[in-house]
């Protein structure tokens, strides 16, 4: 599926724009073939720099994440990678959770269901890094959690030596702690006093294991 799709095809075929490029964000297209539909992420319009160096960067990370995420559900399927600067990948119907929550309340069902997808990506040796943005979750079909936008996250492989590890733990406890921000904005009722407790809590370790995850999340967010 998708196997023939050329960079090229884009403008011409069953395509249409979702976002246009900027000078350091890629275009976003919806294509549609045999009656699936997908999102094409192309930095093939950014400068030659910038789609050469950090284009290429995140397409590479994105795809090693949704492909270690093969099959988990609330993670969109990677359809294909075309000439290293653009990702092809599930569309899921839906709208971001920023979306959502300014029309409506935000079930506690649905920050359970979140946190068992944070779980199963865990357990594949993933963290995803920069789910405190809401619109990185999506509200999808029967109003499940979807996470999109793999291009920051990180792989236990790539922190298993001292004292690096620790980093790699605590984006972890983050994307907990991303959770439950968001529960205290949309359905604080549900937040308990556990949770609450580990969100504001801050030793000295805990503050600098926090500046050294701040620089590289910093910079991660720059370059996705």
């Amino acid at each position: 599926m998708f196997d023939a799709l050329k960079l090229t095809d884009l403008p011409t075929g069953n395509s249409a724009v979702l976002r246009k490029h900027s000078s350091t964000r890629p275009t976003l297209w919806v294509v549609e073939e045999g009656g699936v539909r997908a999102v094409v992420k192309d930095f093939s319009a950014n400068g030659f720099l910038f789609r050469n160096v950090i284009g290429r960067f995140l397409i590479w990370r994105e795809g090693k994440a949704l492909r270690r995420l093969k099959e988990v559900q609330g993670v969109p399927a990677l359809y294909g990678i075309i000439d290293g600067i653009a990702l092809i990948m599930e569309e899921i119907p839906g709208r971001n959770l920023e979306e959502i929550g300014r029309e409506q309340r935000i079930s506690e069902t649905f920050f359970d269901e979140m946190k068992d997808l944070v779980d199963r990506f865990h357990q594949r040796g993933v963290a995803h890094c920069d789910l405190k943005r809401a619109p990185n979750t999506l509200v999808g079909p029967e109003n499940a959690p979807y996470i999109v936008d793999w291009g920051a996250s990180i792989f236990d492989s790539e922190f298993r030596c001292f004292p690096i590890n620790k980093i790699y733990r605590r984006f972890l406890h983050d994307d907990y702690m991303a959770i439950v921000k968001q529960k205290l904005r949309h359905c604080p009722e549900a937040v308990s006093l556990e949770e609450s407790a580990r969100y504001s809590h801050r030793g000295r370790i805990e503050i600098l294991i926090r500046s050294m995850r701040d620089r590289l999340r910093e910079w991660l967010q720059r370059v996705a």
